[in-house]
């Protein structure tokens, strides 16, 4: 029987230079031109981390224009 976390998966939350935030399998190297936000966990848990801390989703370099 397979556990929960190991059917979904472990993610990692990534962000680019941009400050766009994604998920990423954390058992996979984090792509060029990003980096690792300081969570990992469930798919879910993920993505309401990102939604709590994205909450202007225009680019960095829009939002310095501003």
């Amino acid at each position: 029987m397979t556990s929960l976390s190991q059917s979904e998966g472990m993610y990692e939350v990534v962000v680019n230079h941009e400050g766009q935030y994604s998920i990423w399998p954390s058992d996979k190297a984090v792509p060029h031109g990003w980096k690792k936000a300081g969570k990992q966990g469930s798919k879910a848990s993920c993505l309401e981390f990102i939604g709590e801390v994205w909450t202007d989703m225009r680019p960095l370099s829009l939002r310095a224009q501003t």
